[in-house]
């Protein structure tokens, strides 16, 4: 069982370490997204970071749990030709400071926060897996500002994850993760609290514990268009996640053969071109799964 976990662990969460860097169109030099000369704003006291690409329409861009920035060098590029896209380390996350705890709500709190903080009129926003769970529960709390969501790989409970999947986040443990030294000296050199790894890890297998993430009166309350988007081999069931679509006004789903939680990095092009179709097609409040 160890075994099939580090490999979990290492697939889902730093393939990033092992990324091919896209070369700016400019000077052929690597991008570091994630390590990019980014900015930060101060939330709850905690100084958040976060990088821009590309002009046009504020699309806010959220990472997978345990992740940050890096994890999004798959598609950034093609989705910075056609929005200006924000990409935050979530706090505890990449080079962002640490909260207290974490937990769904706290994570849409700080990303409503930079919103107003960057002043924007409205904004879409795209996530995957905890984004994806984040941007939900944002597009919920801000009806005032987000206008379309693109949520991958989400999940509203924790029951909804296969029975697979719950067993490997209980492996979750602070040895293993002492074990995988790619993920934590990676981490480490990133992070600028690095000594507070094991309150993160902590952090975050409370976060997974919680059966709530995202309550039905949440989801049905959501008033703008809402693409949930996964591949069929995924570590949510998918009986769960038909059953957030058929909780939203105005959702559209999209499964995709052949690929499971890692999408992002596997078949980054492809979830550009389906996400970048959907935010930019033009509204139309009734669907299938309209009210």
């Amino acid at each position: 069982m160890k075994r099939l976990v580090y490999f979990f662990l290492f697939n889902l969460f730093v393939a990033s370490c092992n990324r091919v860097e896209k070369p700016s169109s400019q000077t052929g030099i690597p991008i570091k997204y994630g390590s990019n000369h980014g900015k930060y704003v101060t939330i709850h006291n905690t100084k958040i970071y976060y990088e821009e690409y590309g002009k046009g329409i504020p699309l806010l861009l959220l990472h997978q749990g345990l992740g940050s920035i890096e994890n999004l060098a798959g598609i950034i590029p093609e989705l910075s030709k056609h929005y200006r896209v924000i990409a935050p380390d979530a706090p505890g996350h990449g080079r962002s400071e640490h909260a207290d705890s974490l937990s769904g709500e706290l994570l849409a709190e700080y990303n409503s926060q930079l919103i107003d903080q960057l002043k924007l009129d409205s904004a879409y926003v795209m996530g995957w897996s905890t984004g994806g769970n984040t941007a939900l529960l944002l597009a919920a709390n801000r009806p005032d500002k987000i206008k379309k969501v693109v949520s991958g790989a989400s999940n509203s409970k924790a029951s909804g994850l296969t029975d697979e999947a719950r067993g490997l986040l209980k492996e979750y443990t602070i040895e293993a993760v002492k074990e995988d030294k790619d993920w934590l000296e990676n981490y480490q050199r990133m992070n600028p609290e690095p000594e507070k790894w094991i309150k993160f890890w902590e952090d975050n297998q409370k976060a997974w514990e919680r059966e709530i993430k995202i309550p039905d009166d949440k989801i049905a309350s959501i008033e703008v268009p809402v693409l949930l988007i996964r591949g069929d081999r995924d570590m949510i069931k998918l009986g769960h996640t038909i059953s957030i679509f058929e909780a939203l006004r105005y959702g559209q789903l999209c499964v995709y053969p052949n690929i499971g939680h890692e999408m992002p990095d596997e078949k980054g092009e492809t979830l550009c071109q389906i996400a970048i179709e959907f935010l930019n097609e033009k509204a139309v409040l009734s669907n299938a799964s309209a009210k």
